[in-house]
């Protein structure tokens, strides 16, 4: 037995041990029939028997691994429904993580710090994980700290799909000067002398954005496979076991997968990854899918690594934008060419997953769709979704659901929320997206990040904001009706990313035949304050009974990681995600709470009463929802 032995759980000679048994452990199963128990067992990486003590007890044998989870929460692992972390893989230790960095102040210190030790020829690069809402000065730093904190070294700094801010040294290496034309929907800020002052504007097109991060060095191949190692490794630092790659823009297939499948083909993977293919080029998008669907098809692959369909995009004039600091932007003609990348991929049997942020790109996109239910091509034999969905309507969730279709959701208004709410106001905030409306409908929601350039990675600030419905600025925006208690939120992390990819008999829950993928909690999410959900952390992360992170008292269970290279790292020195103490345990967060919960009653009182959803200004018992009224 390759742990210490535990009274009443000696080695025996079963006939078929077990290779890991976790116990003294409180385990969320996620399986209605079972939804609670103290221990399990894991042989050849599937789950065999969950019960208690004495029912795991008969399967410990002499190489039995016994590991004591010390009374610890237990749920199944993680899964991020769609991120972006194939891309986000290739340069992750090139990049200077500003998430869960709580100061401006911080996180200039630390670009000052690590400009230093940046060698010449090499960028500072901060991209995504933060927003002026996750930091206590609320505001971006300006060029002119960029050009103080590092004068020769460029730095590039974006801010969620909006904008960037270059200091002067990457100004030159971009090769932006007086003489730059705006790039098309986007804008280069000049100052009074017509100098650009560092400051790109994605207007609303996050293009700009894409094609500034795009220029700078990049690793090699071994080392964009190494840098997709350690970012593993830290999704697994949070309990993430499996995730959906929704592609994006230079995410070309195959070429930037390589690290990906080159680590599954060694066995090295610690996550199970399903992943989409995304048109790169305006104009041949229907033919990138014509050429695909003759080289892959959904299904492809084995557990580790498994094609899943089409998407986000399927053709780049039917994408909206998520630039909420902008007017919804109008989009010109694209039925035609959508219409024929749907049909094809219908009739070659593969699922796809649409980027849609407003209920009028939706609404579109669903005539095309019915007029090919029409002809019997709805639903199909492949599994669609709707990713994001903040402004949709209850006949298109209606309609959604008619048509086979699931939703997606994320996070992306826990870092924009103050945005969405000045340019659409309190009702419309109240209900983006409108989770109730959805689970009311029995669609899947199945919940996710879309890290790394706007959100961070970390999926229990995705879960805080599910729950709460506040933003990483701890402002109040949805409505009771369309927030979701803890047990749902959890759902909708684990089982419903399996539905979407189709592994829901064998993945997203703690239950006999599924996958061995647990992981141990740090604190116990069911029971914790609310304010300290984002907190969390995974103590230990089991991913077909392996171990592939453990800290604090199991530390000695994994393997250590790699060093991280090049040694100039950011990531060699910060870390990825910046963690930081509690909230409850701060008496000055206590007290804010108090007094935004009486101003939030308060508040909320006179909006029911000015909206007429109360018949008069003492009426205040019961709720509606004013979301779909």
């Amino acid at each position: 037995m390759t742990s210490m032995p535990v009274a009443g759980l000696r080695p025996g000679s079963p006939t078929e041990p077990a290779d890991l048994v976790v116990r003294n452990a409180k385990i969320f199963t996620g399986n209605p029939r079972r939804p609670a128990a103290g221990a399990l067992t894991v042989t050849d990486g599937v789950i065999g028997v969950v019960g208690d003590d004495a029912d795991v007890a008969a399967h410990i044998g002499p190489g039995t691994r016994v590991l004591d989870a010390h009374g610890r929460r237990v749920v199944p692992g993680l899964n991020d429904s769609h991120c972006h972390i194939i891309r986000g893989g290739l340069h992750y230790v090139l990049e200077l993580r500003w998430d869960g960095v709580p100061s401006l102040a911080t996180g200039l210190r630390m670009l000052r710090e690590q400009a230093a030790r940046t060698p010449q020829g090499q960028w500072v690069r901060v991209a995504g994980g933060w927003s002026t809402e996750s930091v206590a000065e609320h505001r971006v730093p300006t060029p002119a700290e960029l050009n103080a904190a590092a004068p020769d070294t460029p730095v590039v700094v974006t801010h969620l799909y909006q904008f960037a801010i270059l200091n002067r040294a990457a100004l030159r290496a971009v090769g932006i000067d007086r003489d730059s034309p705006d790039p098309p929907g986007a804008q280069i800020v000049r100052g009074h002398d017509g100098e650009p002052t560092g400051m790109l504007l994605a207007a609303p097109a996050a293009g700009i954005l894409y094609a500034t991060i795009g220029k700078a060095p990049m690793l090699d191949r071994s080392q964009q496979k190494a840098s997709t190692r350690h970012f593993l490794r830290e999704l697994n630092r949070f309990g993430l076991t499996s995730f959906i790659d929704a592609a994006g823009g230079f995410q070309n297939f195959p070429d930037d997968y390589h690290a990906v499948t080159e680590l599954a083909a060694d066995g090295e993977l610690t996550m199970r990854i399903g992943y989409h293919l995304f048109p790169q080029t305006l104009g041949q998008e229907v033919e990138d899918i014509r050429r695909w669907t003759s080289m892959v098809r959904p299904g492809d692959g084995d557990e580790w690594l498994r094609f899943n369909g089409a998407g986000e995009n399927l053709t780049w004039a039917a994408g909206d934008f998520e630039n909420f600091a902008q007017p919804r932007p109008e989009l010109g003609p694209y039925e035609t060419e959508f219409e024929k990348a749907v049909r094809l991929l219908l009739e070659n049997g593969w699922g796809f997953r649409l980027h849609a942020t407003y209920d009028e790109t939706i609404r579109r996109d669903l005539a095309v769709f019915d007029k090919l239910a029409a002809e019997g091509l709805f639903p199909g034999a492949g599994r669609w979704m709707f990713d994001h969905a903040e402004t949709v309507s209850a006949d298109s969730l209606d309609r959604t659901a008619a048509l086979g279709g699931s939703i997606g959701v994320q996070h992306r208004l826990n870092y924009q929320g103050e945005a969405f709410l000045s340019r659409y106001g309190a009702a419309a905030a109240a209900c983006a997206p409108p989770l109730g409306a959805m689970l009311e409908r029995g669609l899947t929601v199945a919940a996710g990040t879309d890290a790394t350039r706007v959100s961070t990675y970390n999926p229990w600030v995705a879960l805080h904001w599910l729950v709460t419905g506040r933003t990483v600025g701890n402002v109040l925006l949805r409505s009771p009706a369309n927030r979701v208690d803890r047990e749902t939120a959890l759902a909708m992390y684990t089982r419903a990313g399996a539905e979407v990819t189709g592994e829901q008999d064998v993945k997203g829950m703690l239950s006999p035949g599924f996958y061995g993928d647990l992981a141990i909690l740090s604190d116990d999410y069911f029971t914790v304050e609310e304010a300290d959900i984002p907190s969390i952390e995974a103590a230990v992360t089991i991913v077909g009974g392996r171990i592939v992170y453990a800290t604090g008292e199991f530390e000695a269970l994994a393997a250590p990681p790699p060093p991280v290279e090049p040694a100039w790292s950011p990531v060699a020195h910060y870390g990825g995600y910046q963690a930081s103490a509690r909230p409850s345990r701060s008496g000055i967060r206590q007290a804010q709470m108090l007094q935004e919960a009486a101003a939030e009653s308060e508040l909320h009182r006179k909006w029911r009463i000015d909206k007429g959803f109360v018949p008069d200004a003492e009426a205040v018992d019961g709720f509606s929802d004013p979301c779909f009224s």
